[in-house]
């Protein structure tokens, strides 16, 4: 995220002017972005003009618009944020108080103006406009005749390209078309790998796939570089990493990401430390039950005992519309910092953000045992 212009007090009001660079932004724009806030940006709208003969034609014109924010939704298919509300900004083609959709796209400049900046709002604009934090990985989960290619982001995980290929058996007086068809879909995942991965974002590339797939892919890869002088791969081959994977779906993608030699290499980034302390969480509640407990009443509770250690929370939880609701988790997350706790603020569009919002949305890893959590209600 580019910050262009920032004007703000800290628990304050104020407003930052920002432009989203790519879909991660686009997400932490949508995060940021609360009922009750104003966005202005520059937008399209239909309008209807008197025309000398009588009638109405309809033009598109370019407006500035300013509105109050009242639903903001994210379409990750098309990387557009949309925020619907009330114009307040008086204009001569849209009255104040018309309702207006603005969509916000990558390279759009729009500028963000709340009441009162919070520490989790201001921890979000940091976070997105840190340019080191961008550490991308990329995936390729693949079996025989299917292959995903999976761009994990800082908060985002996006399925680039879905290839598909029917690939006859091994055996028997198919075999001979079994060879060219495996060729085929290896040189189609090879052009999806060109295309979507970009070693000057991603700190490694994963192939995994059940079986020795992965490393005849990774074979006609290498060779298929060498031989077109395709620089990038031949470059990076060092950062092309293979793991092995119960299958070649989407939901493999999660024991890609507890690989130890993909950990070393993405362990500082904020998709790893999700994914570690979601597995701490796990084997904590596995071992020791007494000292681990979710739920929002449980975490409450244990929160009062000060048994506290890690906190693991959604965004979702975050964008409630009722305003008292959002500063109640703002105020836990930062008691929970200011009692030496620390906190993870889960992406609920990364795999281990949706584990963890099948367990509430909120968990803990206590201090020390509360084994009678239990017998309070949910």
């Amino acid at each position: 995220m580019k910050i262009i212009r920032r004007d703000l007090v800290a628990n304050g009001p104020g407003s930052v002017k920002m432009v989203p660079v790519d879909s991660d932004d686009l997400w932490y724009a949508y995060n940021l972005i609360a009922p009750g806030d104003t966005v202005l940006a520059v937008t399209v709208r239909k309008v209807l003009r008197e025309v000398a003969s009588g009638g109405r034609d309809a033009e598109r014109v370019k407006l500035k618009l300013e509105i109050k924010v009242e639903v903001a939704d994210y379409d990750k298919v098309g990387s557009v944020l949309r925020i619907r509300g009330k114009n307040i900004l008086e204009n001569e083609y849209v009255k104040i108080g018309q309702f207006h959709t603005l969509e916000i796209e990558q390279h759009r400049p729009f500028v963000l103006r709340k009441v009162v900046w919070d520490s989790l709002a201001l921890d979000t604009l940091n976070q997105a406009s840190d340019p080191a934090a961008s550490a991308d990985l990329a995936v390729v989960l693949m079996q025989e005749g299917l292959a995903h290619v999976i761009l994990v982001g800082r908060s985002l995980t996006i399925t680039r390209s879905r290839i598909e290929a029917s690939i006859p058996r091994k055996h028997g007086p198919a075999i001979a078309g079994y060879e060219a068809a495996l060729n085929k879909f290896f040189e189609n995942v090879l052009q999806a790998f060109l295309k979507y991965v970009d070693f000057n974002v991603v700190r490694c590339a994963v192939i995994a796939s059940p079986g020795f797939t992965k490393d005849q892919f990774h074979r006609h890869l290498l060779l298929e570089a060498e031989r077109r002088q395709l620089r990038s791969i031949i470059e990076n081959k060092s950062r092309i990493i293979l793991v092995h994977t119960s299958s070649g779906y989407k939901h493999s993608l999660k024991e890609v990401l507890d690989a130890p030699n993909v950990m070393n290499m993405i362990k500082d980034t904020k998709a790893a430390q999700e994914v570690q302390a979601l597995k701490d969480f796990f084997n904590m509640l596995s071992n020791d039950p007494a000292r681990a407990c979710y739920g929002p009443k449980h975490v409450e509770v244990a929160h009062e005992r000060m048994a506290v250690q890690t906190l693991l929370i959604t965004d979702d939880l975050f964008r409630s519309a009722d305003i008292p609701t959002r500063q109640k988790y703002v105020n836990f997350v930062n008691s929970v910092k200011d009692s030496g706790g620390t906190a993870h603020i889960f992406s609920s569009m990364h795999v281990s953000g949706e584990q963890l919002a099948q367990l509430t949305g909120i968990a803990a890893i206590l201090r020390f045992p509360l084994p009678d959590l239990e017998d309070i209600e949910m």
